[in-house]
């Protein structure tokens, strides 16, 4: 590893190739944040998975629950996996990258499915199979492609100049923002979680967004509360280090948003 420490990055840096992003170390409690500043009411809402038509219905009980309970400064902290799995990536990556009507900040996190499409945009021949395996294909039917038979390495490079073709440039501007992390009172936001054999100090990108075990199984006290998506759980899953809620919307039909104030936290879902 290549340790780097005091390093606080808003999103992967873009020049750095796969593997450099992820030899990179960062200390995570200083991930810019400026939303949060004299933030008074949190809402991180989890895994949408091309399931436009429930975050559709969450914005607007998202919008509900702030015009009952009048914060004075309220964020939305999406949690990441935009893509895949539903049928409407390019759909939800469209209604997340365009000007909301209202006043509330937004920070969106990348998540391990976008984090597949952009090594995909990269390498296409390496990255190909494991994003086609995971949802890919999903992903390329919602911007009108289909996913022909692959027979070799120069199908992979056709297949990702064809989505490079349709795929918006705010969807690319979207994707290369995507933040690894969002920091709030004693909060960390992230998509999968942390590394319990490191100090918050010195993080892996790569665990931000992939990490399972050990995280999901730790105790481990890291002076903040965890709040994060990536494995589905059939009820959000409150433990004194973390809060998991993917609650599996592209199956499901169930995606759920936590919603944190001084009161405490509360859940708020939409449902099909």
């Amino acid at each position: 590893m290549v340790p780097v420490q005091g390093v606080a990055v808003s999103a992967v840096p873009s020049r750095l190739s796969s593997p450099q992003r992820y030899l990179l170390m960062i200390d995570v409690t200083l991930l810019p944040s400026p939303e949060t500043t004299n933030a008074d009411l949190v809402y991180a809402i989890g895994d949408v998975h091309g399931r436009l038509d429930l975050l559709d219905k969450m914005e607007r009980a998202v919008a509900a629950d702030i015009q009952a309970v009048k914060p004075s400064k309220p964020v939305i902290c999406y949690l990441g996996d935009y893509i895949d799995r539903g049928p409407h990536s390019g759909q939800v990556i469209d209604r997340l990258s365009s000007p909301f009507e209202d006043d509330v900040s937004r920070v969106f996190l990348r998540g391990n499915h976008e984090d597949r499409m952009i090594d995909f945009l990269e390498a296409p021949r390496e990255n190909g199979p494991g994003w086609m395996k995971y949802g890919g294909m999903d992903a390329f039917e919602s911007y009108g492609l289909s996913v022909p038979e692959i027979h070799d390495d120069d199908d992979w490079l056709t297949l990702r100049d064809r989505l490079l073709e349709v795929l918006p440039a705010s969807h690319q501007e979207f994707l290369q923002g995507l933040r690894l992390g969002l920091v709030w009172r004693d909060y960390l936001f992230v998509h999968a979680g942390v590394d319990p054999a490191r100090p918050l100090s010195m993080q892996a990108p790569h665990d931000l967004m992939w990490i399972r075990e050990p995280f999901l199984s730790s105790d481990q006290d890291w002076g903040m509360r965890v709040v994060h998506g990536h494995v589905i759980v059939d009820e959000p899953v409150f433990r004194a280090n973390r809060i998991g809620i993917d609650t599996g919307a592209y199956k499901s039909g169930r995606l759920t948003c936590l919603a944190i104030d001084e009161l405490g936290t509360r859940v708020i879902e939409a449902a099909e």
